[in-house]
């Protein structure tokens, strides 16, 4: 399953499993199926980029058997050339890793495709969108990080729409055809933000698992968004 199989116009959701009953990861995937998700975003946290961890290959192998989603991985690590191949044979479909890593970008990209899966780079909140703009022609989709990685559950940070604007704009310009995803803090209120400064692919943890009308109306809200797409990019 490659992005270019969703529609573009649409907000695609990637909830983010770090929110899910661990419990019953199963059930918890099937239920966000139902409501409408396209994809699941799957937070790989080392301790080392990012001050927390979280899970590891041997826990997405097995939810891959059981789930059609895109899987969208998250590599907040230090040395994700290095563990590329890795995540791939555990059903990654693509695999986005950080500008801040130890890694050479370029060989991490060509890795992560020759691999056959796609590629993402995402940026900690400090780094311009400019670091990532050499390497866009290369990949697949940019992630705008609206919190601090590292912990689910923090507040929207609403002063990194404009990065999130310029990526749009830039992308945009160049006719690239690049996703553009914002993950923390989203919900069915920031979400419009997102959406109306260039962003079709919102990450939402505690908002759609744990949304108190149910996930189906937590995935809806944040498509509903689509409406306002690009209107605050000039």
């Amino acid at each position: 399953m490659k992005l270019s199989d969703f529609p573009k116009g649409e907000i695609l959701v990637s909830p983010s499993l770090l929110a899910a009953d661990f419990g019953k990861l199963n059930e918890q995937i099937a239920e966000v199926t139902a409501a409408g998700a396209e994809m699941l975003h799957l937070d790989v946290m080392d301790g080392a980029l990012v001050p927390n961890i979280s899970f590891g290959a041997p826990v997405i192998k097995p939810l891959r058997k059981n789930s059609s989603l895109f899987f969208d991985v998250h590599l907040m690590i230090e040395h994700p050339l290095r563990y590329a191949r890795m995540f791939r044979e555990a059903g990654a479909d693509l695999e986005t890793f950080h500008i801040e890593c130890a890694d050479d970008i370029d060989a991490t990209i060509a890795a992560i495709h020759g691999l056959g899966a796609q590629v993402g780079i995402s940026m900690k909140p400090a780094t311009p969108a400019e670091a990532v703009f050499p390497y866009l022609d290369k990949i697949d989709m940019v992630l705008v990080m609206t919190v601090e990685p590292g912990f689910g559950g923090q507040s929207f940070m609403a002063h990194q729409m404009p990065k999130v604007a310029a990526f749009r704009k830039e992308i945009d310009r160049r006719g690239l055809d690049v996703r553009l995803q914002v993950d923390g803090g989203v919900d069915e209120n920031t979400v419009k933000e997102c959406a109306a400064y260039g962003a079709d692919i919102m990450v939402a943890g505690t908002a759609v698992f744990r949304h108190p009308e149910g996930m189906a109306t937590a995935v809806a809200r944040l498509k509903s968004a689509k409406e306002l797409f690009g209107s605050k990019v000039q």
